[in-house]
């Protein structure tokens, strides 16, 4: 008898346990929120590619971390004297960008595909920075999900 009450108290000590850690891990918070990175290669020529990438970003903005990844021909768009992209039914680059930035979503140039068209990030829009390595990492704390245009 004293060896069941003894397996009782243990079972129970060992169910009370695991139960107090399930509690634990649910009282750690939300989930972090993924990211999207997005990256655009297209630049003024192709303006479906530049302002269906940049509207994937306002509309991924609005419940993820967003960072805009401009490369190759798509430095040309962030340009202090980039033309403003019109095309069918989306609105301009600028317009585009702006909300970003004001969104709070990270929009970046790549420093050699600046340095290619003999430009530098004091060429750069307001709010447009230049690439930096470890941002790619550290823009969102969950999931880095990735859409290239």
């Amino acid at each position: 008898m004293k060896l069941m009450k003894l397996f009782l108290i243990v079972t129970l000590s060992a169910i009370t346990a695991g139960c107090a850690g399930d509690v634990n891990v649910e009282q750690q918070g939300e989930p972090a929120t993924d990211g999207v990175f997005i990256h655009i290669t297209a630049g003024p020529e192709n303006p479906h590619r530049v302002l269906m990438a940049l509207q994937m970003a306002n509309i991924m903005a609005e419940t993820q971390d967003v960072l805009v990844y401009l490369d190759i021909e798509g430095v040309k768009v962030v340009l202090n004297d980039a033309e403003d992209i019109e095309f069918s039914h989306f609105a301009t680059s600028h317009a585009q960008i702006r909300k970003l930035i004001g969104a709070g979503a990270t929009v970046m140039a790549c420093p050699g595909c600046l340095k290619v068209i003999d430009k530098t990030g004091e060429d750069l829009m307001d709010g447009v920075q230049v690439a930096d390595k470890a941002k790619f990492f550290s823009f969102t704390e969950g999931r880095i999900l990735t859409l290239d245009y």
